[in-house]
């Protein structure tokens, strides 16, 4: 009898044990199948330090007027770096293996978010991960770059915020601006998804308003000046959409259109600060601003498949007033009244 209770007690006390191990915290059985255990909210209920990998494309003012404002409005939302949230940030200086190497990284460091400026980065952290919220933020065509299956319902773990540009409202502007012009020359990187998008757009425009169009893409950033001066030698003016590779060497294009004394139409104010002689764009503040609100939304535990692509729609139009003299245009006291000038 004795020896029963004996086997009994020790299997009583092995199912304990056994049990205990079970329901013990970080690395047991039960922690790793709990269900939204390494979720955002998860990390936050347990009094984690939210982990955010933040990786851009390469350096030009618009990315990085996004960035630094999506930080800013994280920490007025109550997310500040250093505090309840750690942003690790990097920068692939346009380099497709590097961009790939970065979003590898963040996918094994696990990070609660992955957010990415412009459309290679949203394009490499996307197939990076299926499990981690990736924000994407500048990417003007999220459907036609394959990031979502539609704008409303994203429908994966991918959505963010879109610098969509309306390419009509910059023709119109060219054609008041500069009513001469007859013939125009599209200027664009051909590996860009969101530059093929707008050029196709920008070729349906043209054709509305009885634009003669000449297009030239380039493969690199070494390629521009070329094209450009043989662009502009056969056109009345170039257009160049958002372009990741265009935007890094603006000086050089708008150099290349105050020598010949045309106009330079572009996709961003930030490229008409650096030379470019107008557009109708939007706020690239605003932008980050509201790629941080999505960001908060989701560490409140919305998920993202359900959180539709946000476009802004407030246009601004934008005059570099040293470009319109150099190149011998005066703009009209209408546009100029209500346009942001710059210098």
């Amino acid at each position: 009898m004795k020896k029963v209770l004996t086997v009994l007690l020790a299997a009583v006390m092995s199912v304990s044990l056994f049990a205990g191990c079970s329901n013990s915290g970080e690395g047991g059985q039960g922690s790793a199948s709990t269900p939204g255990s390494d979720s955002p909210v998860a990390n936050q209920e347990q009094g984690k330090q939210l982990k955010i990998g933040i990786v851009q494309y390469m350096d030009h003012p618009s990315l990085n007027t996004i960035r630094e404002s999506l930080v800013a409005e994280l920490a007025t939302l109550g997310y500040k770096d250093k505090e309840n949230v750690a942003i690790d940030y990097k920068n692939s200086q346009g380099d497709q293996v590097n961009l790939n190497s970065i979003c590898q990284k963040f996918v094994s460091d696990k990070k609660d978010l992955i957010i990415a400026i412009a459309t290679p980065a949203a394009q490499a952290a996307a197939s990076a991960t299926s499990d981690i919220p990736v924000l994407f933020s500048a990417v003007t065509d999220p459907v036609a770059a394959k990031l979502v299956a539609d704008l409303n319902k994203p429908g994966r773990n991918v959505s963010g915020t879109s610098d969509a540009i309306p390419v009509d409202k910059i023709f119109d502007l060219a054609l008041k601006l500069t009513p001469n012009v007859k013939k125009i020359g599209l200027l664009y990187s051909t590996s860009e998804a969101n530059s093929l998008s707008v050029i196709s757009d920008a070729k349906k425009v043209a054709k509305e308003k009885n634009l003669e169009v000449v297009e030239t893409g380039i493969t690199n950033v070494g390629e521009l000046q070329q094209a450009a001066q043989s662009l502009i030698s056969k056109t009345d003016a170039i257009f160049t959409p958002i372009d990741n590779q265009v935007a890094s060497a603006m000086s050089t294009l708008s150099k290349v259109g105050i020598d010949a004394k045309k106009p330079v139409y572009v996709g961003a104010d930030s490229m008409v600060s650096d030379g470019g002689f107008a557009t109708v764009g939007i706020n690239y503040t605003e932008l980050g601003k509201k790629t941080a609100e999505m960001a908060k939304e989701i560490f409140e535990g919305k998920t993202v498949a359900d959180m539709p692509v946000q476009t802004l729609s407030d246009f601004g139009t934008v005059i570099n007033e040293t470009t319109a003299s150099k190149i011998g245009v005066t703009v009209p006291e209408d546009i100029l009244s209500g346009a942001q000038i710059v210098k």
